[in-house]
């Protein structure tokens, strides 16, 4: 005579692997031969647990991708040390924020990417999506995760970034170029539209570049070039955006709500300048920079902001150059 109530621990953890319930009806079972044999030919990885995390299924496209064969694996928990998962600061995830672990407890599923210790020993980036497997009750008997390789996916994603990021910098000083600049001031412009926050323009110019350039040869003004971006890179505050205009000019957004604020920052930068050197080529040189400044007002264009700024920058050179001048 059949003995009534739930059926076992060990009974549960031993049913049939099956696609996960809906909010309906239950979901019917799938044979298990039948799943094994369609989820052998995956490329993606693909793995069973039961409810205390011993690892049931372990099928070839996990073995590819992780390195580790089914031999290996199953029968262990995937706690065990095996893949190790960690987070992409490095920290562990099979003790504390494993995705399958919490599926298992809410029956909710999870996409994460993490990174597994492949079994030659480096890490690899995987894709992995983790399903609760329930009974034919609707209760959990164990999880599912689905991994796949996402090495190729990151390098897409880095040689993307790559790309944007060379799009907007200057490849000799490693600075915003001029169309990221651009787009900054108009920002700052209509932040100062809507919000009332103050900023002003500095233009920085090294003096007399054409001559540098001409003496000691392009090398040494590359030299020059760099060597002054990182001086002035030192000379700004967090709040502050420069950038590589074009040719030996620099520009620079500076938080300032008034014309001394504004001289301030720039006379940082000329002094800074003016007490340091290029040293490139076997020669060491001072360098000296003009700066010319102006706040920006509520109706200014980016080009009447900048026109300002460079009507400062020169009057900076014809008083004799290594000045600031802020248009008033």
């Amino acid at each position: 005579m059949a003995r009534s109530g739930g059926r076992s621990k060990a009974a549960r953890a031993n049913a049939t692997p099956q696609a996960p319930a809906s909010p309906g009806p239950a979901a019917t079972p799938v044979d298990e031969r039948l799943f094994r044999t369609i989820v052998d030919q995956l490329a993606d990885g693909v793995y069973i647990v039961e409810p205390d995390r011993k690892i049931k299924y372990w099928s070839p496209g996990a073995e590819r991708i992780s390195g580790h064969s089914a031999a290996e694996v199953a029968g262990r928990h995937c706690f065990d040390n095996i893949l190790d998962h960690v987070d992409s600061r490095g920290r562990s995830l099979c003790h504390s924020t494993c995705p399958l672990a919490a599926t298992m407890r809410d029956g909710k599923e999870r996409e994460a990417t993490i990174w597994l210790r492949h079994g030659d020993g480096h890490r690899k980036p995987v894709r992995v999506r983790a399903t609760p497997m329930r009974d034919e009750a609707g209760l959990i008997v164990g999880g599912i995760e689905y991994f796949s390789d996402a090495t190729q996916a990151m390098a897409a994603k880095e040689e993307a970034n790559r790309a944007r990021r060379e799009a907007l910098t200057d490849q000799l000083t490693g600075l915003p170029n001029r169309r990221m600049f651009d787009a900054a001031l108009r920002g700052r412009l209509e932040n100062l539209a809507r919000y009332g926050w103050a900023f002003g323009l500095l233009i920085v110019d090294i003096d007399k570049f054409k001559e540098i350039n001409d003496e000691h040869g392009h090398a040494f003004g590359d030299a020059a070039l760099a060597g002054v971006a990182a001086t002035l890179r030192g000379a700004i505050r967090s709040g502050d955006l420069l950038a590589r205009w074009g040719g030996e000019e620099f520009a620079v957004l500076v938080e300032a709500s008034d014309e001394d604020g504004l001289r301030d920052a720039g006379e940082r930068m000329r002094l800074l300048v003016e007490r340091s050197e290029v040293r490139a080529e076997g020669i060491a040189l001072p360098m000296t920079v003009s700066v010319g400044g102006a706040l920006a007002v509520f109706a200014d264009t980016p080009e009447v902001v900048f026109s300002r700024a460079d009507g400062a920058l020169y009057a900076a050179k014809e008083g004799g150059r290594n000045r600031t001048e802020i248009a008033l």
